[in-house]
């Protein structure tokens, strides 16, 4: 099926979409004339895979994709706008546009429209990947004919391979930090200076002390982890890249 769909233009659908308290209707001629765009589909908002992997990382690597002349990253689903905007918000995904296909036709378009009767979904979309320039598909990575749910080409990081060969990820970040810190203000200052895309878990919002205290045997903050190793503090960080 990608080797039918490459080199052709993607579907011509209007997607119903729904912006703050208004209906809005966005159409395919407006996602993808005149840019390069990343698309990626998905059996479902919030479900497994998709919530904890497939969105998620897409996400991360945004300013990879930018870099790399990416204008824009997509993600649909045959779910409607509500469902997909709920899940924009839990994911907190702000670098990924989420569209509904709620009646299937762009998924259809594509041959990717299958049958989930049998775990209730009705028809969905199965699970792909695809690179856009100008409206016309250039590359698909699609998820092999196999039972289950199989996540093993439409990743993020596959579609960077493709663009840039060669491409390695950076090592996962994650800082503690809290408002108004400024030692935590410099730490996230040199992670940015360092080509870091970092996950930022805020004091008193999305954890607490003792949350830090259990993990690091300390309460002050910025407390910073790089690839699974605790790196410390704002001056730890600093001797951690003059290595």
């Amino acid at each position: 099926m990608a080797e039918m769909m490459e080199g052709k233009k993607v579907p011509q659908v209007t997607f119903h979409t729904r912006q703050g308290d208004q209906w809005v209707d966005v159409t395919s001629a407006e996602l993808f004339d005149n840019k390069n765009v990343v698309l990626f589909s998905l059996p479902g908002a919030f479900t497994p895979t998709c919530s904890s992997t497939h969105l998620p990382r897409y996400n991360e690597l945004a300013c990879e994709f930018k870099a790399l002349g990416i204008d824009s990253i997509i993600c649909v689903s045959v779910n409607d706008t509500f469902v997909m905007n709920a899940w924009k918000a839990d994911q907190e995904c702000e670098n990924v546009i989420v569209i509904p296909d709620g009646n299937g036709e762009f998924s259809e378009g594509m041959g990717m429209l299958v049958g989930k009767e049998d775990l209730g979904f009705g028809k969905r979309s199965w699970r792909y990947s695809m690179l856009v320039r100008n409206g016309v598909i250039e590359k698909m990575f699609v998820e092999p004919q196999e039972p289950g749910d199989p996540f093993k080409v439409s990743d993020a990081d596959t579609m960077l391979r493709y663009l840039k060969p060669g491409w390695e990820p950076k090592a996962s970040v994650t800082a503690f930090t809290k408002p108004g810190c400024p030692y935590c203000a410099k730490a996230k200052a040199l992670l940015k200076e360092k080509g870091y895309v970092f996950e930022e878990i805020v004091l008193g919002r999305d954890a607490s002390t003792i949350s830090v205290r259990a993990i690091t045997g300390k309460t002050s903050v910025p407390q910073i982890f790089i690839g699974g190793e605790y790196i410390g503090g704002s001056d730890d960080l600093e001797k951690y890249f003059a290595k």
